[in-house]
């Protein structure tokens, strides 16, 4: 399965994941919601920045997945804590993401630039910023 993952620009999550300082994404949620059970290891995440740019610049294989059941306000903090060293989350992001109830954290490898994908998000009812595509050869246009 493929999937359409937005990452937050200002926090420059995709440079962090491409260089390597960052090998893992979080989702955290009030209830579950995407990625939660829909993502498995093997699985192929094309990254986009969240600037309304819509262009995929990189891909990651999933080499781990976490969902959570419903956490405590102190599990969530513990959890993500836990996994800090991987998250690389900033101040602001953590402080957006921790006390949630359900946490959705999945480990990248092989982490790559490709060459920038036009991605029409338009053919989604989901606009939501994770989004299982299926086969991403059949949705993508190479920019030009």
């Amino acid at each position: 399965m493929d999937h359409i993952v937005y990452v937050n620009s200002k926090a420059r999550e995709l440079e962090n994941l491409i260089e390597g300082k960052k090998s893992m994404i979080i989702r955290g949620a009030q209830g579950r919601k995407l990625p939660h059970g829909r993502v498995s290891r093997g699985d192929m995440l094309y990254f986009l920045n969240n600037n309304g740019e819509a262009m995929i610049r990189a891909k990651g294989i999933v080499s781990s997945v976490y969902c959570s059941d419903k956490l405590s306000v102190e599990e969530s903090f513990e959890t993500i804590i836990r996994h800090q060293d991987k998250l690389q989350l900033p101040d602001e992001q953590f402080d957006m993401i921790a006390g949630k109830r359900f946490l959705v954290l999945v480990g990248v490898v092989d982490i790559e630039p490709v060459e920038p994908i036009f991605f029409d998000r338009s053919r989604f009812a989901n606009i939501d910023d994770w989004i299982p595509v299926g086969d991403i050869a059949v949705l993508t246009v190479a920019a030009s």
